[in-house]
């Protein structure tokens, strides 16, 4: 008997073991779907934008329909009141107040999702501006490296070393190719002696004589009378002044 009580709470306490273990393993599986959940990446941008305007619309749409509502509880109160049910023209204006009601939810909703949007977008653009201006340092960095001050001074020297040759060649290929420019001095020398002995010679040569023309021996023509008179007029006026 004693043996059987035994093996009896042996085996009550393995089922007790065994049904904790499964309960503990369920609960840690849940806990670790609920962590996964929650640190889950968070997704694109974008995509989250086009949600929740989604989400805008079907609150706009919301509100229209409620709206309609709204118009439906004040004609269908009229039309009570016009048969003088006041109690049920009374619960369609309850009824058209909690529509009111909704309706400014939903405004309020919309503001939420619409601030959302807005600080999402900048948040969006801040973000898009940020990697551009890394982009942007990372790549002035690397320019910045591959092209020191040190590369650059060397580079000017190069060039002004290659002016310089580039100079000179001008100057070597520019100067004139006379075989007798050294006997310059000589030659005007000889030049100049040769322009002396000819003024020499012109000097010496015979001055040939002139021939002037001859004295004519006729006398000049009488002068006319009427000019004759006219002169000697003239110079008694001159004799008188």
């Amino acid at each position: 008997f004693f043996t059987l009580f035994i093996s009896t709470t042996l085996l009550v306490v393995a089922s007790l073991v065994t049904m904790m273990n499964f309960f503990g393993k369920k609960k840690s599986s849940e806990a670790t779907t609920v962590s996964k959940t929650s640190t889950r990446a968070p997704s694109d941008p974008q995509q989250t934008i086009v949600t929740l305007r989604e989400q805008v619309a079907n609150q706009e749409k919301r509100e229209a329909h409620i709206h309609k509502k709204v118009n439906e509880m004040v004609v269908e109160a009229k039309a009570k009141l016009a048969k003088g049910d006041k109690k049920g023209a009374l619960f369609c204006m309850k009824r058209k107040k909690l529509y009111e009601q909704e309706i400014d939810k939903i405004q309020n909703v919309k503001m939420t999702l619409e601030t959302q949007v807005i600080n999402l977008e900048s948040a969006a653009q801040n973000a898009q501006t940020f990697k551009a201006m890394e982009a942007g340092s990372k790549t002035m960095k690397k320019i910045r490296t591959d092209v020191g001050i040190e590369q650059v001074d060397d580079i000017m020297d190069e060039i002004k070393e290659e002016m310089e040759m580039a100079n000179e060649i001008n100057n070597a290929i520019a100067q004139p190719i006379d075989p007798l420019l050294a006997d310059d001095d000589e030659l005007l020398a000889e030049l100049n002696e040769l322009e002396s002995t000819d003024l020499e010679a012109e000097l010496l040569k015979p001055t040939p004589a002139i021939s002037l023309p001859a004295v004519p021996n006729a006398k000049l023509p009488a002068l006319a009378k009427d000019e004759e008179d006219e002169l000697k007029k003239l110079e008694a006026e001159l004799a008188g002044m």
